[in-house]
């Protein structure tokens, strides 16, 4: 009885990218823990779903510190995809994998495949003509984003250049993600849970009194988030 050979299922793979959080721990641990905790604190949701990266570049030279901040960062409830700027290999403790180029790259794909076309020119800003609603997120990591509208309490808009609110801004705005220091936050109405740029950032307990409810705008001078009105 002869049988018949099936052919093997083919098996689909696809690329695809997702906007992680770095954080860059630096000694002494114990100050950098406390800080982030404060951030936390004021914003417990910050984390919340996101992928996170450790670059642990400022801790190679005392590796002692890294089995430490794992178990730390996991007591937070902070779970990493990755890190960046240590080899897991002259660290003796299981680590997330090691990040390079800031993505992953799939092995296995056949030479005979046909060349995709190149991809059409990407929009250098977005626009929303609607409101950003309780609990949504919009990231756009290639220039400005501007809503024409409001962005609501727990409501996330995440830019890599610019950001334009013509409306009241109750959640966070994050702008500059990809390194762009000029970048800035402007809105009608600022009401923000967390305002940051490339990097530095404010939180609602950190906003002057008499600038809450006014158009404001923020920007990075140094090392120094500025929050000013509008005239």
């Amino acid at each position: 009885m002869s049988t018949t050979s099936r052919p093997r299922p083919f098996v689909r793979v696809r690329g695809r990218s997702f906007i992680a959080l770095v954080l860059v721990p630096e000694p002494p641990l114990e100050e950098w823990l406390g800080g982030l905790d404060a951030q936390m604190q004021r914003s417990p949701a910050y984390f919340a779903g996101k992928p996170v990266v450790a670059d642990l570049t400022a801790l190679a030279a005392v590796p002692q510190l890294v089995a430490g901040l794992m178990e730390a960062l996991a007591s937070r409830g902070i779970r990493l995809v990755g890190i960046e700027g240590i080899e897991p290999n002259a660290i003796d403790v299981e680590l997330p994998p090691l990040l390079s180029g800031g993505r992953t790259v799939a092995d296995g794909i056949a030479a005979s495949a046909p060349e995709a076309p190149p991809p059409p020119p990407e929009p250098a800003s977005l626009l929303l003509d609607q409101p950003v609603r309780s609990g949504q997120s919009v990231v756009f990591p290639r220039g400005d984003v501007t809503v024409v509208g409001s962005v609501g309490s727990g409501a996330e808009v995440v830019a890599g250049g610019s950001i334009h609110i013509y409306g009241t801004l109750r959640g966070r705005a994050v702008a500059g993600m990809s390194g762009n220091a000029q970048a800035r936050i402007f809105c009608r109405r600022l009401e923000a849970e967390l305002l940051a740029i490339d990097g530095l950032y404010r939180t609602a307990d950190d906003i002057e009194p008499h600038l809450r409810g006014k158009p404001a705008q923020a920007w990075l001078s140094g090392d120094s988030m500025i929050v000013a009105g509008l005239d």
